[in-house]
């Protein structure tokens, strides 16, 4: 049976993970985040369109955001009437453990 592999690193799945980050608007979006964690969308699409002259509909942002979710990548919660976004650099941590660095022994150096 030919299938597509897919490796799930805690419940989030490494391709859906990729593909999120695939797209610039999206990592933009990450930036945002890092820099100020828990924005509502209405926040969001400010400063993507004051900070990043990006003119992009409040739809499109949601769903960049839904995308960001699925892989992880953005938490978010309520509060009353509102939504907050927050950024979430587990999955991450967990591509990075993947291919760890190791010391690979160099050429041997002569003595003369």
């Amino acid at each position: 049976m030919i299938g597509k592999w897919r490796v799930a690193y805690s419940g989030v799945v490494a391709d859906d993970l990729f593909k999120a980050l695939a797209d610039p608007t999206r990592r933009t979006i990450l930036d945002e985040l890092a820099e100020k964690s828990g924005q509502t969308l209405f926040e969001i699409c400010s400063r993507l369109s004051m900070k990043h002259q990006l003119s992009i509909s409040r739809q499109g942002v949601s769903q960049h955001l839904a995308a960001l979710e699925a892989a992880g990548l953005v938490e978010t919660r309520r509060e009353g009437r509102y939504k907050f976004h927050d950024l979430n650099t587990a999955p991450l941590r967990h591509i990075a453990e993947r291919w760890p660095v190791r010391d690979t022994p160099g050429p041997e150096k002569s003595t003369s």
